[in-house]
């Protein structure tokens, strides 16, 4: 398993060893040994796969409380993976990172407990597959608004996004719940 650091505290992108041939790939998306050894020791307690259409944007989710730590791989399509920094005692607090998750590149995010965590979906389609360390409480989830004027992220989006009505409401980082 390749390890790419990203200026989040924390947070990784992570490249599996594929194995292709002519009839195709294998990669091990999670083993408990190899991510023990690259410091990840959380406990994954659910799995979850959302499946959306190019221009779809979800996010950015968290939960103050009973956070989530969330492993996080494309298996088809193309989505931008924005996770943002919300806890006030890190180096990072306020910064985001985007990286490309495909089913092409097979990267995975790990996105620690205290981060925000969001998508947008650059192809026709996309299926995300994540594990998360806690459990989803919707009546614990918080959203930060996607186009938060603090947070400047560019989305790669040239036309406004597909939201939900929970993601349209979202607050705005100054005005958002934050972790200690």
């Amino acid at each position: 398993m390749k390890v790419i650091d990203t200026p989040l505290v924390g947070a990784l992108v992570l490249e599996p060893k594929v194995f292709s041939d002519d009839r195709g790939f294998f990669l091990e998306s999670y083993n408990e040994k190899v991510f023990q050894e690259i410091g990840i020791r959380d406990r994954f307690v659910q799995d979850n796969h959302s499946y959306s259409k190019r221009g779809v944007l979800r996010g950015l989710h968290y939960q103050v409380e009973k956070p989530q730590g969330k492993l996080v791989r494309v298996v088809s399509g193309e989505v931008l993976d924005v996770f943002v920094d919300l806890r006030r005692s890190s180096p990072s607090f306020k910064r985001w990172r985007a990286v490309k998750l495909s089913g092409e590149n097979r990267r995975l995010a790990w996105i620690p407990a205290g981060l925000a965590h969001g998508f947008y979906v650059l192809s026709e389609s996309a299926h995300v597959l994540y594990k998360s360390t806690q459990f989803y409480f919707p009546e614990l989830e918080r959203t930060v608004l996607w186009n938060d004027p603090d947070l400047k992220i560019d989305w790669e989006n040239s036309k406004e996004p597909l939201l939900s009505e929970k993601d349209k409401k979202g607050k705005s980082l100054k005005d958002a719940e934050l972790f200690p």
